[in-house]
């Protein structure tokens, strides 16, 4: 290979690596797995790689890569799986019915660090809309849509495509892009789900912030009565894999206390997930000392109260993919995120 060509490769290499992360949000809400867009994105820039000579510039490099990334996508959501949490699923459970089933990986919604997904902007509004648009409650909307639809509503809603430009990418009309994104607007408007109505704000404002302190002074203290204080009268509590999901704070506190009683004494670190605060939860590890992993958790806001946690327990999957540590020592009270 000669000094020109290998300047080219490298210089291709760095243009295609500008638009990873944005990509990987792209796949992510077509997706709605952290893991399998990941590999979606993997795929788009060895294609795009491969390709490139085949590049004509008559649209850009970022629409190119869009249009690959597109059909990607369309072509692993082929088989028809649709990603979804507990209550999408299931009826709340009572307390006192409460059993543990787990579902298949693939059943699940799966969380993603922002980093990985949310480009750096200098726009608040356009950072904002990011956010919203990765949250756990429009990402299972988004998994109700027809894939065709789901594109195009991302496309146009959440990253500001021109209907001419969508057309252009799908291959279709402008009429054909704006009849799928009216059908998709009203799916999502029918099915307003629990969560959905969650508000938090970006940087999240000093009320919410203390909410924030409550919460983990409450929960690394175990102390179900200032818990309770914090949580909405409706607030839900969810555990993928088990498909099992709890409604009010009575059941709540109540399962922490019972089936979920190993998590006292747990220390909890911050990280950033689906456009959400939330933390990395470690409980004690009674045979090596210190603490162990346990979940993600994502929380939701609304109100001044907690409407939802989220705990995400496939620890050896999600600890590395959020850059966390897989142990705690017994004196380590916190600890910075690591993505």
């Amino acid at each position: 290979m000669s000094d020109g060509t290998a300047t080219t490769t490298t210089d291709l290499d760095v243009r295609l690596e500008k638009h990873r992360v944005e990509l990987t949000g792209y796949c992510y809400r077509m997706l709605g797995s952290s893991f399998e867009a990941e590999d979606a994105v993997q795929d788009t820039m060895v294609r795009a790689w491969r390709s490139y000579e085949k590049f004509e510039g008559r649209s850009s490099l970022r629409s190119w890569l869009y249009r690959i990334a597109t059909n990607v996508c369309l072509d692993m959501l082929t088989a028809g799986n649709k990603r979804a949490r507990p209550m999408d699923l299931t009826e709340s459970t009572p307390l006192a019915q409460a059993a543990l089933s787990p579902r298949p990986d693939n059943t699940w919604l799966e969380p993603m660090p922002d980093s990985r997904v949310l480009p750096t902007t200098d726009d608040p509004a356009e950072a904002a809309v990011a956010k919203e648009s990765v949250r756990l409650a429009f990402m299972a909307a988004l998994q109700q849509l027809p894939p065709k639809q789901r594109a195009v509503l991302i496309l146009r809603e959440v990253l500001a495509w021109k209907a001419s430009e969508v057309a252009e990418l799908l291959g279709t009309t402008v009429a054909s892009v704006n009849s799928a994104l009216q059908r998709a607007r009203a799916t999502l408007a029918e099915g307003q789900q629990p969560g959905a109505a969650a508000t938090v704000s970006d940087p999240l404002d000093a009320e919410q912030q203390k909410l924030l302190d409550r919460y983990v002074a409450a929960f690394e203290g175990y102390d179900m009565t200032a818990l309770t204080a914090l949580l909405h009268e409706d607030a839900i509590m969810t555990m993928p894999p088990f498909d099992l999901w709890l409604t009010g704070h009575d059941d709540i506190t109540g399962f922490m206390t019972t089936l979920g009683a190993a998590c006292e004494g747990s220390r909890l670190v911050p990280v950033q997930v689906n456009g959400l605060p939330g933390f990395a939860q470690y409980k004690p590890d009674p045979e090596a000392g210190g603490y162990t992993p346990w979940a993600v958790q994502v929380l939701e806001i609304s109100d001044g109260r907690l409407t939802g946690f989220h705990f995400f327990l496939d620890t050896q999957r999600w600890f590395p993919l959020f850059g966390l540590p897989v142990h705690l020592e017994a004196e380590t009270d916190q600890v910075e995120e690591g993505v």
